[in-house]
C-alpha cells in the first residue's frame, strides 16, 4: 500500500493550496516533503488555471527546519540541505505570487519558506528563530530569501543568537506582513489572494522580476549551500544534532 501523501495540493477559484501534512514531525523538511513538495510546486506553476499560490500546513507547527534524524551521522554530501536551495529559489523566483499561512510557529528552513514566499500571514501565537548556531550549523541556505527582508540590525541579532521571537517582532523587521487571531487567519488569507487574482497575470510576473533585479539567486545559493552542507556534515553540526536528538546541551556549552 501506498504511503500517504506528506504534501497535499488543491485548486479552487484560482488559488492552488499547498499544505504540509507532517504533523507527526512538526512539518520537518524530510527527504519525502521535499521531493513532495516541490513537485506539488511545479504542478501549481504549470497550471494555467492557478493563478496564486497558497503554502500552509496542518498540525500545531508550520515547518521545524530540516529533518535532525536524517541529518545525523550523513555526510555533507548526503545532507538534505543540498535539496533545499531548489525549493527556495522555485517559491522565490515563482511568476505567480506565493503567499505563506502561518497557524504555528516556524524554525529555521521553516523561515526561509517563510521569507521565499511573496506575502505571509501569520497567528499573533506564532514563534520564530533562526535555531541553526545553537546546533552547531550555518542559516546559510535560509540567508539568500531572509536577509533581503530583514534589517540588518535583527538579522545579526537573531541569526547569532538564535532567540525565538515573536509574530508581532516578525512583522516589525519585515518578515511577516500581516499578524492576525486564529479566528481571523482565513479571512487574512482570503483577502490577500483575492486582491492578488485581481492582478494580469503577465504583469504580476513581470512586477515580481522586476523586484528581484539585481538578485543572483543561483550564485547565491550555490554559495551558501557549500556553507551550509560543511556545517551539517561537520563536527559541530553533528555532535549539536546529537544533543538536540538526546536533549542535552552540546558540548561547548561550558559548564
Amino acid at each position: 500500500m501506498a504511503a500517504e501523501q506528506l504534501v497535499h495540493h488543491e485548486v479552487r477559484r484560482g488559488v492552488a493550496t499547498i499544505t504540509l501534512d507532517s504533523p507527526h514531525n512538526r512539518n520537518a523538511l524530510s527527504a519525502r516533503l521535499r521531493r513532495e513538495l516541490l513537485a506539488h510546486l511545479a504542478d501549481a506553476l504549470a497550471d494555467d488555471a492557478v493563478r496564486v499560490v497558497v503554502l500552509t500546513h496542518t498540525g500545531p507547527v508550520f515547518c521545524s527546519g530540516m529533518d535532525l534524524k536524517e541529518a545525523q551521522g550523513a555526510a555533507s554530501a548526503d545532507q538534505g540541505v543540498n535539496e533545499f536551495p531548489e525549493i527556495l529559489k522555485t517559491l522565490w523566483a515563482s511568476p505567480k505570487p506565493v503567499l505563506a499561512r502561518l497557524a504555528g510557529p516556524a524554525r529555521a528552513g521553516g523561515v526561509g519558506l517563510v521569507a521565499a514566499c511573496d506575502v505571509a500571514v501569520a497567528v499573533d501565537s506564532a514563534t520564530f528563530a533562526f535555531s541553526e548556531v545553537r546546533i552547531g550549523v550555518v542559516p546559510a541556505i535560509i540567508s539568500v530569501t531572509v536577509l533581503p527582508r530583514l534589517s540588518s540590525r535583527a538579522a545579526h541579532e537573531l541569526f547569532l543568537t538564535g532567540e525565538v521571537f515573536d509574530a508581532e517582532r516578525a512583522a516589525r523587521i519585515g518578515l511577516v506582513n500581516a499578524v492576525v487571531t486564529a479566528d481571523g487567519l482565513d479571512a487574512e488569507v482570503a483577502r490577500f489572494t483575492d486582491m492578488l487574482v485581481l492582478g494580469a497575470p503577465g504583469a504580476l510576473a513581470a512586477t515580481k522580476a522586476m523586484l528581484q533585479r539585481g538578485t543572483d539567486v543561483d550564485a547565491a545559493f550555490a554559495d551558501m549551500l557549500r556553507l551550509s552542507a560543511a556545517h551539517f556534515g561537520g563536527p559541530e553540526g553533528q555532535e549539536g544534532i546529537a544533543a538536540r536528538l538526546e536533549k542535552r546541551r552540546p558540548d561547548w556549552v561550558p559548564e
